[in-house]
């Protein structure tokens, strides 16, 4: 299929998959006889992994190397081991967004007495 039937069938504008092609995240296809890029049916899949990691918050880079770990031959161990990572990571960073939101909850409950000292601390002294 041409890029812009791959775009068609992803939903995915072509200049987006031109633009993950050049960051490297998907493969650069083959060229046909007559010099437009042929896109196979994995491409397919490969694009769906995409926007389902970018939905859950992946960067380009880590999808990109998710990929390149994906097409060599993988291990379900190693998979299910590159998969726990990843939740380890989101543990930590809901425990951390937590934290934040107590913090920011806090100063919700500060006396604005107390909040109108703090704020003046900043100000330049006259």
């Amino acid at each position: 299929m041409t890029r812009s039937e791959l775009a068609k069938r992803t939903g995915l504008k072509a200049e987006t998959i031109r633009y993950y092609e050049n960051k490297g995240v998907l493969p650069v296809p083959i060229r046909a006889a007559n010099g437009y890029r042929t896109y196979t049916e994995d491409y397919l899949v490969k694009i769906k992994l995409i926007k389902d990691a970018k939905s859950l918050g992946y960067s380009l880079k880590e999808i990109k190397e998710t990929l390149q770990v994906l097409s060599s031959e993988m291990e379900i161990d190693a998979l299910k081991e590159v998969v726990g990572n990843k939740i380890r990571q989101l543990e930590a960073r809901i425990e951390s967004l937590q934290k934040m939101k107590n913090l920011l909850g806090g100063l919700l409950e500060t006396a604005e007495d107390d909040i109108e000292n703090y704020l003046k601390s900043f100000l330049p002294l006259k």
